[in-house]
This record gives C-alpha cells, sequence and structure tokens, in this order.
C-alpha cells in the first residue's frame, strides 16, 4: 500500500470518522443502556463472544493462510461501524440503541480488539508478543478509538448547533473516506488480488450473512421487538472495517492482513442491504397478519 495513504490518509480517515461519531453521540445515549439494559446485553455478547468464535470456525473451515485469517479475526473484533445507524433508520430499526451499541462497543474495542488479536497471532502466526503484550500498540488503539471520539463529544457539549450543523457532511466524508481506504487497500494488493477475492470474498459474505442473522436470530429469540432485533442485526453485521484496516496496516504494519476487512467493507453494504430488504418484506406480512386477524377476532 503507498505509503502516504498509510502514515497519512489512513490514520486522518479514521480519525475524521471517529470523530463523526462523537459528533453524535451524548451522555444520554450512555444513561439509555440503563432503560433497555437487555437489548444491549444480548446485541454486545453476540458481538464480542460469538462473532469471534464464528469467524475463528470459518477462517479454519475454509483454511485461510495465516495472515489472511489473522485479518479476519481483527475485523470480527471491530465494533459495529456508524454505517449500521443509517441501515438501521432505512429499515426501521431501533437507532437508539444502535447509536448506544456503537459507543458502547467502541469502548470496549479498545479491551477485546487487542486480546482477540493477540490470540489470533499467538494461534496463526505463532508470535508471542502480539499486540496485546506491548503497551506502545496498545496505546496506538487507544488513541485510534477513543480521542476522536472524545473530541467529538467534546465538541458537542460545547457548540451542540454547529455539532449539529458539521453531522451531516462529516457522515458524508467518513463514507468517502472509508471507500478511499477499502479502495487504498484493495490496491495495496493489486498483484494478487483476484487470488485475494477468491481466497476471501466467499468467506467475507459468508460471516457477513451469519453475522446478520444472529444479530437479529439471538435477540428474537430471546423475546425483544422486532426493532431491537434489526438494530442487533445491523449493528453486528456492519463492522468498523475502516479500522480493522488501521489495525492492521499501522499497529501491525501489515498490508495483507487488511485483506479480509477491505473486502468485508466492499461486500457488506450489499449483503445488508438484501438483509434490510427482507426485514421490510418480513414486517409486512406480519403487519397483514395481523390485520387479518383483528378483522377475524372482530367478525366473531
Amino acid at each position: 500500500m503507498d505509503s502516504t495513504l498509510v502514515t497519512v490518509g489512513l490514520p486522518v480517515g479514521l480519525a475524521v470518522i471517529m470523530l463523526g461519531l462523537g459528533l453524535s453521540l451524548t451522555p444520554a445515549d450512555f444513561r439509555r443502556v440503563a432503560q433497555a439494559p437487555k437489548a444491549v446485553v444480548v446485541a454486545l455478547t453476540c458481538q464480542i463472544l460469538v462473532l469471534p468464535l464464528v469467524a475463528f470456525g470459518l477462517v479454519l473451515l475454509f483454511d485461510l493462510p495465516p495472515l489472511l485469517a489473522v485479518g479476519f479475526m481483527i475485523l470480527a473484533a471491530s465494533p459495529g461501524g456508524s454505517t449500521a445507524n443509517l441501515y438501521s433508520h432505512l429499515f426501521h430499526g431501533d437507532v437508539a440503541l444502535n447509536i448506544s451499541l456503537t459507543a458502547i462497543n467502541s469502548l470496549i474495542a479498545v479491551v477485546t480488539l487487542p486480546v482477540v488479536t493477540n490470540l489470533a497471532l499467538g494461534f496463526f502466526v505463532g508470535e508471542d508478543d502480539g499486540i496485546g503484550l506491548q503497551f506502545g500498540k496498545l496505546v496506538q488503539v487507544f488513541a485510534i478509538v477513543l480521542i476522536p471520539v472524545a473530541v467529538g463529544m467534546l465538541v458537542r457539549s460545547r457548540a451542540v448547533e454547529f455539532a449539529a450543523r458539521m453531522n451531516r457532511p462529516v457522515r458524508i466524508a467518513s463514507v468517502i473516506l472509508l471507500v478511499l481506504i477499502v479502495a487504498g487497500a484493495v490496491y495495496g494488493e493489486r498483484e494478487t488480488l483476484l487470488d485475494y477475492v477468491a481466497e476471501v470474498g466467499l468467506i467475507a459474505i459468508a460471516f457477513c450473512a451469519i453475522s446478520l442473522s444472529v444479530g437479529y436470530a439471538v435477540p428474537r429469540l430471546l423475546g425483544l421487538g422486532e426493532a431491537q432485533a434489526i438494530a442487533s442485526s445491523f449493528e453486528i453485521g456492519i463492522h468498523n472495517a475502516t479500522l480493522a484496516i488501521a489495525m492492521a496496516v499501522t499497529v501491525l504494519q501489515s498490508t495483507e492482513m487488511a485483506v479480509p476487512p477491505a473486502i468485508y467493507g466492499i461486500v457488506m453494504f450489499f449483503v445488508a442491504a438484501a438483509f434490510g430488504v427482507l426485514f421490510s418484506r418480513g414486517g409486512r406480512v406480519r403487519d397483514l397478519e395481523d390485520q387479518f386477524s383483528t378483522q377475524r377476532e372482530s367478525a366473531v
């Protein structure tokens, strides 16, 4: 990958994305957890515990090369992306729950991301001095995730109107930067791109579909509402691919590890959109069933 993109573009792009997240957050988003603790706990359990296990199983099933395997584990441990909020809004999910989950998961990722990365390095690469055991790299993760978010929240608390005006432009810039970063990661491996797509493309689609399915099915099975399940699905299925790429390239200095999150960052938009359409159709069917049941009861 081009050195300018690595040293300047990637950190700046990620900072803008995390700053945009901070501009949309208030302390109330964290207090909201107390109002819906079950939904938050269920979604975070799926995100933090279930998804890394799913990714580990898929990596072994597809027999990925070590560096690509580590890249997928980094992706699985990354928090949900802010794009999940947009998808949740479009397909009638609980957006407030999405915002709370994104905020909390971004904080938890400061601990869980290094732990999962370190375990993956030890298992697949055989490195004992992984990221979780190096204080300097742990500080990098902290800085990448929390500082821009904290700055955004501080700006919002001091200048609410300015933060509101900047929220939309920063979100648009975040999407553009995400596309550029993913394109840069793919371009950096252009000579072997087709080989990587053949190796990683199918598992990326499978992992995204499983993530979205788990995020929806588990909350529904545990008695949560439709809107909360949709929010959970998108939060779990739409990962912060930019953070995973930044971890791979800037912290671990491996372009190859960045390939899985880069490819996932492309396919997740299409897979998530397909799931959103299914959610919408399912909702219309349930509405028709409810109307039919109501009319039948009225007739009786």
